[in-house]
């Protein structure tokens, strides 16, 4: 049977104080227990509704009117991604995090969902039994709650009436954000962090890290990399598990236009190609020789992921030292400000995407608090950026 606890505020936005309150939407009676115990343990969040089918959610959404929405994507009557559309048509604002099992099919509907303006995707563990497994679900899940339902009221709290929108998309979704930066009323108060100059060495690779909102700000920075990527090294950590890596990757060689693939252990790396650590692995470089090479590393995580940005950021000074120029997009958590703190002691520059374009400004908050920015800017300003300075532009 469904649970509900309905609301009696309208679905035109949603409300800036209280308990997020979240609808769980998965046909497993199993996971809808595990979840609904996991968010009704948080003070911060509460259990909207608990349901079994996408079709029940879009029936219902109007009288639950939930904050965040977790959605399987396999469901008898309606499944997540044809509920998809339908949720945000009656609830613009709703966040949707999107829940699949690691097969390459969900994988790509995950990416589809993106696309159609779900906040974010969760991986569901094979078996619930495996506690390890369990207890990463329900870390991450949580914490994409937390981070994805703080963010819409902090947007809620300086948008316009629901009825004069000021923007003709969410800002929740991931086009939106992809594509350019928020508008200036999403903008923080608080003072900007200082910057510091660029590095006047040429750079010799360019490195990114991102996490949450990052397949999407990564397709969007890679159109504009070509004479970047021609010319030097990309190598890319993404948090994202096995399967998940392998998709982005053939996205960002159709976005780039360029070779791009899961890096795999010893091979050499060279101007001209796309590098993306693969799930479940951490990346780093190292010398073979003469060569530099790609190193793979099975060993726990870094920051509570795996693939972290940290290795890959610390590693590549001993190749390049202070020939790096270091990019940390949108994500939770803080991964990529310490390895980032190295690349600047070493003679590098680190840019970070700044928060009104950012879906979570995790780590490239912590960046940018640091001290360590050559520059904090929009999505949409970093490629032009990244090109300018390895044409030579170090201002």
């Amino acid at each position: 049977m469904s649970v509900a606890f309905a609301g009696n505020s309208t679905t035109g936005s949603s409300r800036e104080a209280g308990p997020l309150r979240v609808m769980i939407v998965d046909d497993s009676v199993v996971i809808r227990g595990l979840i609904s115990r996991w968010v009704g343990a948080e003070h911060d969040m509460e259990v909207a509704a608990s349901l079994r089918t996408g079709l029940e959610a879009v029936n219902q959404i109007e009288r639950i009117n939930p904050d965040v929405a977790v959605l399987d994507i396999e469901m008898p009557e309606l499944d997540g991604l044809s509920a998809l559309p339908q949720l945000l048509a009656k609830k613009r604002d709703l966040v949707i995090i999107m829940a699949s099992t690691l097969t390459r099919r969900n994988a790509e509907i995950s990416f589809k969902a993106l696309s159609l303006g779900a906040a974010d995707y969760i991986p569901k563990p094979e078996s619930t039994r495996e506690a390890s497994a369990a207890d990463i679900f329900h870390h991450d899940l949580v914490q994409k709650i937390r981070h994805l339902g703080a963010r819409l009221r902090r947007r809620s709290t300086v948008a316009s009436p629901p009825l004069a929108p000021a923007s003709p998309a969410p800002v929740v979704r991931a086009p939106a954000v992809a594509r350019s930066a928020a508008p200036a009323s999403a903008a923080p108060s608080a003072a900007a962090p200082a910057t510091r100059p660029f590095s006047t060495q040429a750079p010799k690779a360019l490195l990114i890290g991102s996490s949450t909102g990052g397949p999407q700000a990564l397709m969007a920075l890679v159109t504009e990399l070509g004479p970047v990527i021609d010319r030097v090294p990309v190598l890319i950590t993404q948090h994202m598990p096995p399967t998940f890596t392998t998709i982005l990757a053939e996205h960002l060689a159709r976005s780039s236009r360029k070779p791009a693939a899961e890096a795999i252990d010893g091979e050499p790396v060279k101007r001209g190609r796309i590098y993306l650590a693969p799930g479940g692995k951490h990346m780093r470089v190292v010398r073979s020789g003469t060569d530099t090479v790609i190193a793979l590393d099975d060993g726990p995580a870094v920051n509570f992921c795996k693939p972290a940005v940290d290795p890959l950021f610390t590693s590549a000074i001993d190749i390049w030292h202070g020939g790096i120029l270091s990019v940390i997009l949108t994500g939770m958590g803080s991964d990529g400000m310490r390895g980032g703190k190295d690349i600047v002691a070493a003679g590098g520059s680190v840019i970070a995407q700044d928060e009104a374009s950012s879906v979570v400004w995790g780590m490239p908050g912590a960046a940018a608090n640091a001290g360590i920015c050559a520059a904090i800017l929009p999505l949409n300003q970093i490629g032009a950026k990244v090109n300018r300075l390895f044409a030579g532009d170090r201002s």
